[in-house]
């Protein structure tokens, strides 16, 4: 909410819903065609605006179209940018949910306000956002894989090149159709193992989302792609601490001596991004008995799954190589939006390839008993306090 009293916030109240003709209506593209962040925009999008003197404007849901900013925006010269992702699905009843939307509108707020963008009031904001998904739930297919991708990003529009922080903002929201990350099964990625480039460091912003954290890993992550691996390994320090993998948060499955299974990512430091999926992954682990008819079990009658212990600690790549070498590494994978799980299948380091352990479907048992329960959650078929609908 604003500081400022005398402004004005963002109310859902004085939302206008100006609607695409429907000649100009968009031709929904095959559903297996889509792929994630490269199938377009659904029709519409929702635009509000702050300005120092007013607040906030009211907020308009209208046809996507180009926007016009000022070539001095904040934006275009210091990076006032920050952005979340979400998905909308169609749960059986017909009706469209979105999955823990309240931790992505929190980090939205915090991201916003490390680099001082007015603030706003994140339960109107996503009251509108539903409003946007149902003006163009027809892109929503009732087909299990499929979702809607939801982007909100903030940037600042102060007209001026002065060093300082942006009075004026304006808040966007825009829309794609996505299909499954693996449509044809898990595929396990390769990582490269990096210390010299770094994606964030003590005191920075890495657990923020914010658009200039992006930028800066494109031209490693084109290094790595040129000898051979999908994605990189963030180290940190000497001790070549591990943080992330590209763009997800990162976890490790170990066999514990007792045959129960510790389950561990890097604490969230400062330099971790708090991810949504990554505190699923967390809260499930946790809450998982190995008796199958528990209704937290993940375990089925033909896969069962130890007790997880889930850790949130730092390690090394040290640790790694220690762990393949003694056999108790089982798993490792990122976790992210667009993906849910990523199983990794060997991580470059030194000049050679640690290689992990093989898995017939392409992911182990404990990442893919975590990944079929989030995505029954997100899809309606088990219900749970993660799926909100939109109404």
């Amino acid at each position: 909410m604003s500081d400022n009293p005398t402004l004005l916030d963002i109310d859902p109240s004085k939302l206008t819903i100006v609607r695409a003709e429907p000649h100009v209506l968009k031709t929904i593209p095959p559903p297996e065609t889509w792929v994630f962040g490269q199938s377009g925009s659904t029709d519409h999008m929702l635009i509000i605006e702050h300005d120092p003197e007013m607040g906030w404007s009211a907020p308009v849901i209208k046809p996507y179209s180009p926007l016009t900013l000022d070539p001095a925006s904040s934006v275009f010269h210091y990076a006032t940018a920050v952005f979340e992702g979400m998905k909308a699905f169609r749960g059986p009843d017909d009706k469209p949910t979105l999955f823990r939307p309240e931790m992505n509108m929190d980090r939205f707020a915090m991201s916003a306000e490390r680099i001082a963008l007015p603030p706003f009031n994140k339960d109107a904001l996503l009251a509108l956002i539903k409003q946007l998904v149902l003006v163009d739930e027809r892109w929503i297919p009732s087909r299990t894989g499929y979702s809607m991708y939801v982007r909100p990003v903030y940037i600042g529009t102060r007209p001026t090149v002065g060093v300082q922080a942006s009075t004026h903002g304006m808040i966007f929201v825009i829309m794609s159709p996505t299909g499954p990350y693996f449509p044809t099964g898990f595929k396990p990625i390769s990582l490269m193992a990096r210390h010299d480039f770094v994606r964030a460091w003590p005191g920075g912003t890495g657990e923020y989302k914010l658009a200039l954290n992006y930028a800066p890993t494109f031209k490693p992550q084109q290094e790595a792609a040129s000898q051979g691996y999908q994605q990189i390994l963030w180290l940190l320090g000497d001790e070549r601490r591990v943080t992330e993998v590209g763009q997800m948060n990162f976890f490790v499955v170990l066999k514990r001596s007792d045959g129960e299974i510790d389950l561990i990512t890097p604490a969230l430091d400062g330099t971790i991004l708090p991810g949504v999926t990554r505190d699923c992954i967390l809260s499930l682990a946790g809450t998982h008995v190995p008796d199958a008819s528990s209704p937290s079990s993940l375990s089925t009658s033909t896969r069962p799954i130890p007790r997880l212990h889930p850790q949130e600690r730092q390690f090394t790549i040290s640790d790694i190589v220690s762990w393949l070498e003694q056999g108790v590494l089982l798993e490792a994978f990122g976790t992210g939006t667009a993906s849910i799980i990523c199983p990794v299948s060997k991580i470059g380091w030194e000049g050679k390839d640690l290689i992990l352990p093989e898995y017939e479907e392409g992911v182990g048992p404990v990442s893919k008993a975590l990944w079929e329960r989030i995505v029954e959650i997100q899809e309606g078929r088990r219900e749970s306090e993660w799926s909100v609908k939109c109404e």
